[in-house]
């Protein structure tokens, strides 16, 4: 599921480049949906028939519903809010955090990622790595030049209530355990591991019992979510084939480490069985999820960029055939996740950060 780091390597990508400016909003016959120059839908986002900003500081994605569609939980890092890394937030949808802060649902110790509702609506599942250790690890951005993410050997999957007392631990293996997701079914819980030596998607019930490797290719799968009837999972890979990039995955990995710059979509039966590729469309193809329909995706990708960015959203249908841009940011849309009733999406956005680096989180209705 990845991470909010992406926001990072993007940033970091357009501050090393001297002769790129901060791009500006687009203002050409748009209508602003809120105080301020800057607008939050752009002339050809035909989809969003209004929206409403979420956050307003510091970095803030993987916002996830709950099942009733009443809440959501996401992470942040906002330093006003006292945070050295990310954490986990619950919010009421109908809230925003202009002048206030949401409650804060995870210990506050190590550093969280992918959070996710269970069915009961009452407690979720996401990934941390208090239990080694309570300080915030360090967040390598470069490696010989190259953008990487860390693959944190100290994350393992956990259980909460929503005040934040953890009931229960679903993975103690050795290395990385995170990006968990859960099925609409309520029954299965998919997530990435590292146990085999390679970054692959297993499932698991939704007590941490029968865990099953299902996918087995070198590269990194990752950020998997289910189908809205729980029958197929979507997500993103890296698939390393020539020596030197198999090696250079490798090397990286034993140093925990990947590089997500080139990443295509999957799409399989939730047994890992008819997997296929998704997307040939180069760079990073990432953040999918599936439209209420089922029968399409819609990702973040920067596959038209030069210069690392912009990233924006794109839909495309499940056998891989009209692909369609939907959003027309200038520099970062990505997260996109659809409310269960699909009148709804929440995403992470640059839009109307008044030309800060920040990372907001944002509510559109949807129309079609």
């Amino acid at each position: 599921m990845k991470k909010i780091l992406m926001i990072l390597a993007i940033i970091t990508f357009v501050s090393c480049k001297s002769e790129t400016k901060q791009p500006k909003a687009k203002d050409e016959k748009a209508t602003s949906l809120m105080a301020g120059s800057d607008t939050l839908i752009y002339p050809e986002e035909k989809y969003f028939k209004s929206i409403r900003q979420i956050t307003f500081g510091g970095d803030n994605a993987e916002a996830y519903w709950s099942w009733d569609d009443k809440q959501m939980v996401f992470q942040s890092n906002n330093e006003a809010w006292g945070m050295n890394c990310d954490q986990m937030f619950l919010m009421n949808i109908e809230e925003n955090f202009k002048d206030s802060k949401p409650p804060m649902i995870s210990t506050g110790m190590g550093r969280t990622t992918c959070a996710y509702f269970l069915l009961d609506n009452k407690h979720y599942v996401y990934g941390s790595t208090h239990l080694v250790d309570k300080e915030c690890p360090e967040v390598p951005l470069r490696k010989n030049g190259n953008y990487v993410w860390p693959v944190y050997d100290s994350f393992d999957i956990f259980v909460a209530d929503l005040e934040g007392n953890i009931t229960a631990q679903l993975t103690d293996e050795k290395g990385y355990d995170a990006e968990a997701t859960v099925s609409p079914k309520g029954d299965k819980i998919v997530f990435t591991s590292d146990r085999s030596g390679d970054l692959e998607l297993y499932t698991m019930n939704i007590d941490g019992s029968d865990v099953k490797q299902i996918t087995d290719e070198l590269g990194y799968d990752g950020g998997a979510f289910f189908s809205p009837d729980g029958s197929k999972l979507i997500f993103r890979a890296s698939r390393p084939i020539t020596p030197e990039a198999i090696k250079k995955y490798k090397d990286l990995l034993a140093d925990g480490l990947v590089e997500p710059t080139e990443m295509e979509l999957f799409i399989c039966n939730a047994d890992g069985s008819e997997m296929k590729q998704l997307t040939f469309l180069g760079n990073a193809n990432w953040s999918p999820f599936f439209h209420p329909s089922g029968k399409k995706i819609l990702f973040s990708s920067n596959f038209e960029a030069e210069k690392g960015f912009p990233f924006n959203l794109y839909f495309i249908d499940v056998d891989g055939k009209n692909l369609e841009r939907v959003t027309h940011g200038e520099t970062f849309d990505a997260f996109p996740v659809f409310s269960n009733n699909g009148k709804y999406l929440a995403f992470s956005s640059n839009r109307n950060n008044g030309g800060t680096r920040d990372t907001n989180l944002f509510i559109a209705e949807w129309q079609e």
